[in-house]
């Protein structure tokens, strides 16, 4: 967290969304000139950000959303406020997770994304999707910005590392397996992930050439396989060596739990319903 607040001091305001910790995440933060709102999950939508966004008296033209593991470098502040002094700005801007991972710059792979991460306040929210468990995860994981307006792009990445290690890696993305089983269960019920959400275009931005790819590949059999083809063969994962193969071995094994546990949920439903016993 010091690392991603020093990098932080171009911004005229800092929040941090704290869910109860009862380590030093608040003290630390406050040393650091931000401000700590503590957020209680009750389930359901709104989650952390989005809850954020409706209830906070936030004044500032501009809103940037970043992780305790992200650093904003100074190339990237540069670009937004060249971005931002345009007469023909955007209202938000999607801007790209540089992937760190087993303590190196990944350039293969594929494993670094876009988000919407910089909006005009008031223009965008977090999708809803269908996700009212209680014990979810308190905070938008995979949920995409819907943004009212004109959507741009910055170049420079932001810095995504991970200081935790392998097995909190691990741990973190069996609780998002659990999380996406669940999204996807609803999308093969409903045949949609939720009342207000990204479109799947396959010509539009990436946001919505994501979702449209996606709702194609969680059809195809052996899912997993065809994203380690992706990341190790296709986007050259190999290139990054030995860390490009573990990294892939790991989204593998993160799509293969995915189905896995959406086959358990499945029975389960056949069970309540009285098909099988």
């Amino acid at each position: 967290m010091p690392r991603c607040l020093a990098a932080l001091r171009r911004a005229a305001r800092v929040i941090v969304l704290d869910s109860q910790s009862t380590d030093a995440t608040a003290d630390i933060a406050v040393g650091l000139g931000a401000e700590v709102v503590q957020f209680c999950y009750a389930g359901g939508y709104p989650k952390k950000r989005q809850w954020a966004m409706e209830n906070l008296d936030i004044s500032t033209p501009w809103v940037l959303l970043i992780d305790a593991d992200e650093v904003v470098p100074d190339a990237l502040w540069d670009e937004i406020g060249a971005a931002l002094s345009r007469p023909d700005c955007s209202d938000a801007f999607l801007i790209t997770k540089g992937f760190h991972f087993l303590g190196r710059r990944f350039r293969y792979g594929g494993f670094s994304h876009s988000a919407v991460l910089l909006f005009r306040n008031g223009c965008a929210r977090f999708e809803r999707l269908f996700d009212d468990n209680s014990d979810s995860l308190d905070m938008e994981i995979h949920e995409r910005v819907v943004v009212d307006g004109r959507l741009g792009g910055l170049r420079t990445p932001l810095i995504h590392e991970d200081f935790k290690g392998l097995e909190a890696y691990i741990a973190r993305h069996n609780k998002y397996s659990t999380w996406e089983a669940r999204v996807r269960h609803w999308y093969f019920t409903k045949g949609r992930y939720g009342e207000d959400i990204i479109q799947a275009r396959l010509f539009g931005n990436s946001q919505e050439r994501r979702r449209a790819l996606k709702e194609v590949i969680i059809c195809v059999p052996f899912e997993h396989w065809v994203w380690f083809c992706y990341h190790y063969f296709f986007r050259l994962g190999v290139f990054e060596g030995r860390a490009g193969l573990i990294a892939s071995q790991i989204r593998a094994s993160y799509i293969a739990q995915v189905n896995a546990k959406l086959h358990e949920m499945r029975l389960e439903a056949k069970r309540k319903a009285g098909v099988i016993g």
